[in-house]
């Protein structure tokens, strides 16, 4: 229920007959005493236990040294803001008091939020850069080369301004044949951010596109704005060709000149840098043809001199004397085999010699002429011993002239003192 201003009032202002109300009465008075009685103000206080909800407001606490108060800024102005509010950040809020009847608190609508001693877009610009050199989209290591000469360029940037008159003088000047194609942006203002970003996305479809050039002349900070965004940062990351950034003049950087793969201090810079000077390509394949000229020459005099010493070596001068050398050689060779031969012969002859004359001294001929004889049965078996004879057995006997056959007529045995 909600009672008339005048109605609370005149109950309060009853000394006699103190009126009865309801918690949201008193609460519901509260809060239009409190709405009407102050006016939209700009408070200045330190940010603390700041959170953004999922639905995208942020909740937070603005105090100084004595006191504080809970505020809330509603997901549309925190959709404004060019930066993220933080825990213990200076800032100016502008905004009025608003009494929460369900709870009775009293909370301040922020509708703008100012950082102190820095500018907000400063500040945003800070905090994407941070974000953006920890994820390692600023690293030179992921960064790719311009082509030296490309087939065709795109030029991402507002149709209408002079940054892509001076882009095309500068390149045609430079490279008459190239192929140019504009891709028509926004490059200031609401939504030109999601357009240069979607340019991006979709470049790489044109036919024969090798390298892009995004950017604009210059401009204050807010119209430069765009390239600070970081859905163009993470177009540009992701773009499938490389990407010239050439935004404002050489004071102005911004995240697109960090992100990009080549920055250029002016658009007029970028042109110089994405095509060479037919003039001066001209002048250095004049050159080249000179140095191969020069190399091919310096080749030919090296090999002539080489000719020339071996067409003054003896074997070109007296080439059978090579071949007189080599008969003389193996003449040579042929002596020292024979000699080798006969030597090798001899010593041969002489080991055979020596061997003979060892066998000589062992053979037992030798001890059948000193008076000895070899008996042996008549199927050759060496007869040592009586003990392998019988009477009436056929035996032979080897002397040294000759051999006896007879038969064992008599076995004695010898004694020792015999």
């Amino acid at each position: 229920m909600r009672l008339p201003q005048r109605t609370v009032l005149a109950r309060l202002h009853r000394m006699n007959d103190l009126p009865i109300i309801s918690v949201t009465e008193l609460v519901t008075a509260f809060k239009e005493v409190v709405e009407t009685a102050l006016p939209p103000c700009c408070v200045e206080a330190e940010i603390s236990n700041c959170r953004k909800s999922p639905t995208g407001h942020f909740y937070l606490t603005l105090k100084d040294e004595s006191s504080e108060i809970s505020a809330v800024i509603w997901k549309t102005t925190a959709a404004r803001l060019k930066f993220q509010p933080k825990d213990g950040m200076q800032v100016l809020a502008t905004g009025n008091l608003q009494v929460y009847v369900p709870r009775g608190t009293c909370q301040f609508i922020v509708n703008r939020l100012t950082p102190q001693g820095i500018g907000e877009l400063e500040l945003a610009f800070r905090q994407l850069r941070d974000k953006l050199a920890g994820e390692g989209l600023f690293d030179e290591s992921r960064k790719r080369p311009i082509p030296r000469i490309p087939k065709r360029i795109a030029l991402i940037t507002s149709p209408t301004g002079a940054a892509v008159r001076d882009m095309i003088q500068v390149i045609t000047r430079r490279w008459p044949s190239i192929r140019l194609v504009v891709v028509p942006v926004r490059v200031q203002g609401e939504g030109a951010a999601a357009e240069i970003a979607q340019a991006l996305r979709r470049v790489h479809l044109i036919p024969d596109v090798e390298v892009v050039i995004a950017g604009r002349g210059g401009g204050s900070l807010e119209d430069l704005w765009c390239f600070n965004e970081e859905v163009v940062a993470r177009a540009i990351a992701a773009c499938k060709v490389p990407v010239i950034s050439a935004v404002g003049h050489e004071i102005d950087v911004s995240i697109a000149d960090l992100v990009a793969d080549r920055r250029a201090l002016t658009p007029s810079e970028a042109g110089e840098l994405v095509v060479p000077s037919i003039d001066d390509f001209k002048h250095s394949l004049s050159h080249l043809a000179l140095r191969m000229k020069q190399m091919l020459a310096s080749r030919i005099d090296r090999a002539r001199l080489r000719l020339h010493n071996w067409e003054s070596r003896t074997v070109f001068q007296r080439p059978m004397s090579m071949v007189d050398d080599q008969r003389q050689l193996c003449d040579e060779l042929a002596d020292r085999s024979q000699r080798a031969i006969r030597q090798l012969i001899d010593q041969k002859r002489q080991s055979v010699a020596a061997t003979a004359a060892s066998l000589q001294a062992l053979s037992p001929l030798n001890v059948l002429a000193r008076g000895y004889s070899l008996t042996r049965s008549t199927d050759g078996t060496v007869i040592r011993s009586i003990r392998s004879l019988q009477t009436g057995q056929s035996i032979r006997v080897r002397l040294t002239d000759g051999e006896i056959r007879g038969t064992v007529e008599e076995i004695a045995e010898l004694r020792h003192d015999e």
